[in-house]
């Protein structure tokens, strides 16, 4: 039966009626990094670099070197990351079950809402108003907050002003109840960072990544093209490279979507 379902899936992949969507976007020079106060090290931009193109450096082979933060571009965040994530023997990125790596997605869609407010707050009463018409979110799904933020160019996508960035993310309450009620596999954003732009200013501070990593969950960061996705039904394989004790990665996101 095995055999039979994934050679199915394989045969569905090929003919489309599986379609495979990239939520990924692409990594270079120019890739939006969040920024920390002054007083911190900051994550370093993307830099790549040659090392040979079919010349006296290396005659038949092409090939660079590159260097970035491990939260740069389309990123996992490993509970590892976080104070309230470090004990857990699985949290980090060589040592979290790969099994773990694919779950069902749960798309809520406030593009609308984020477009009026840079700085709306998703709510345990919107994403129960989303189960009343789409179904229950079931535990170690992905639930994958679409804002269509992806779409802004490079100084709107990190919207900073002189109180800091203003970006949409999840309430403290909505983190609360997806941890505890639902207990998802992790949440994602289209954002530079899984909280909202002013979390710093919540109690507790950075509740995706205080609650979420604390409860040993994921994070995804920078998604695009969730607009491709349906509420429910799609299948994300996020699987991060196998850094020893990484605390993240950037990686390529991809859904399976009927």
């Amino acid at each position: 039966m095995t055999n039979e379902t994934l050679t199915k899936l394989m045969g569905e992949v090929s003919n489309g009626a599986i379609r495979v969507v990239d939520l990924t976007i692409s990594l270079d020079e120019n890739t939006p990094v969040i920024g920390l106060p002054e007083e911190f090290e900051q994550s370093p931009a993307f830099k790549l670099e040659q090392i040979s193109q079919f010349d006296d450096k290396g005659p038949a082979w092409y090939w660079n070197r590159f260097s970035c933060g491990e939260h740069t571009g389309t990123h996992f965040d490993a509970p590892g990351h976080w104070v309230t994530g470090k004990d857990y023997a699985d949290g980090c990125t060589d040592t979290i079950p790969p099994e773990k790596l694919i779950g069902a997605a749960n798309v809520i869609d406030v593009s609308a809402e984020s477009a009026e407010n840079p700085d709306y707050l998703l709510t345990s009463d919107k994403l129960k108003n989303w189960e009343a018409d789409h179904g229950k979110i079931e535990p170690g799904t992905w639930v994958l907050m679409r804002t269509d933020w992806s779409k802004r160019g490079p100084e709107d996508f990190l919207n900073y002003a002189e109180d800091g960035p203003h970006t949409p993310g999840p309430s403290v309450e909505c983190m609360e109840f997806l941890t505890t009620e639902r207990d998802i596999l992790g949440f994602g954003v289209e954002t530079v960072g899984t909280d909202a732009g002013q979390a710093f200013a919540f109690e507790p501070a950075f509740p995706a990544h205080t609650l979420m990593h604390g409860n040993n969950k994921f994070g995804l960061a920078s998604l695009t093209k969730l607009d491709q996705l349906p509420p429910k039904g799609a299948v994300i394989v996020a699987a991060p490279l196998k850094i020893t004790h990484g605390s993240g990665s950037p990686l390529r996101v991809i859904a399976l979507t009927p």
